[in-house]
């Protein structure tokens, strides 16, 4: 696929489920000059679709995100029931800091008619789909309009792990929650780069990335802190990290600068019936990948730069006058 200007800003289209890792994403995206943020798009996961599309809502009205419209998508996963993550991201699906009342008004169109109308209008090669959630959206996109597989310029999505699970033993939860929409976007033609948990587990807001964010000393970056301390307690209540791995931003580095993060090409397909192994993300290393593999996962991670990347976009962003806050927790 010809790719258009490759020095131009790259276009994304944002799907997510914030979530306090996606709320950073979304702070990351709008915040660096290196990506042009085309759409935000909302999918079930870390709580209901309501909650989700309501703290996106609230995230862009945070960052001061101005004409670019925000869709609700799927409510459910394609085949299964839902499962939400209260443990990680509380009752709100944010917990933690207080909101402000939305100042974004929620597009009109479903996600997935969003997505396909955004790739459609564009050339081939400029949107790059950006997931951080679970993959319904992009999966239901892919099958109502094919043709969009042809002309998206690559898939990075935050989920999967080639060694790890975090939802169970081998499994990650952006997977696990709807295994059968992440074979389709694995086993469909476009490039797919998996930001998965043994990357992104390297991603640690440790004391000293917070300090940094803390100085930042905007309203934006008050609200990260925020974030990252309810976070941070709820990640070592669940899984015993002592700082809290934050997952999502990672894809959007990766866009960003591809240099932060090391990949590695490997076939890479969805387990869909093993009673322990359901949602796993089987990377298959025996041998050198074949040359139309089109999956790569990442492996290694740039810490210093990475945080850099979202501490600068904090300051790109600087000051925002926010409406009247709410209690996340609460709502």
């Amino acid at each position: 696929m010809a790719v258009t200007n490759p020095d131009a800003p790259r276009k994304i289209i944002l799907d997510c489920d914030p979530g306090h890792d996606d709320a950073v994403a979304l702070l990351l995206a709008h915040g660096n000059p290196r990506i042009d943020l085309l759409a935000v798009t909302t999918v079930v996961g870390n709580q209901t679709l309501e909650k989700v599309t309501a703290n996106a809502l609230a995230v862009g009205t945070i960052a001061g995100i101005t004409g670019v419209p925000f869709a609700a998508g799927c409510a459910r996963p394609l085949v299964r029931t839902i499962e939400n993550a209260p443990d990680i991201h509380g009752d709100s699906g944010m917990d933690g800091p207080l909101q402000p009342e939305p100042a974004i008004e929620l597009d009109r169109r479903h996600a997935v008619d969003l997505i396909i109308e955004t790739i459609m209008s564009h050339e081939p090669g400029e949107i790059t789909l950006v997931p951080t959630g679970g993959l319904t959206n992009i999966a239901l996109a892919a099958r109502k309009e094919p043709r969009i597989v042809e002309r998206v310029r690559e898939v990075v999505l935050m989920g999967g792990g080639c060694h790890v699970g975090n939802w169970s033993a081998v499994a990650e939860f952006n997977i696990k929650i709807d295994p059968e929409a992440a074979h389709i976007v694995f086993n469909e033609s476009w490039p797919v780069v998996m930001v998965g948990l043994d990357l992104t587990h390297q991603a640690l807001a440790t004391d000293e990335v917070i300090e940094r964010i803390e100085a930042v000393g905007t309203a934006p970056a008050r609200f990260v802190r925020e974030l990252m301390d309810f976070f941070k307690a709820a990640y070592k209540d669940a899984q015993g990290f002592d700082a809290p791995p934050v997952h999502d931003p990672c894809a959007v580095a990766y866009v960003i600068d591809p240099t932060v993060v090391s990949t590695v090409k490997v076939p890479v397909d969805i387990e869909l019936s093993g009673a322990l192994t359901l949602g796993m993300t089987v990377a298959d290393f025996r041998a050198p990948a074949p040359a139309d593999c089109n999956t790569s996962v990442a492996m290694e991670l740039d810490h210093e730069r990475f945080w850099d990347l979202v501490i600068q976009a904090l300051h790109n962003i600087g000051e925002v006058q926010l409406p009247t806050a709410q209690n996340a927790g609460a709502r």
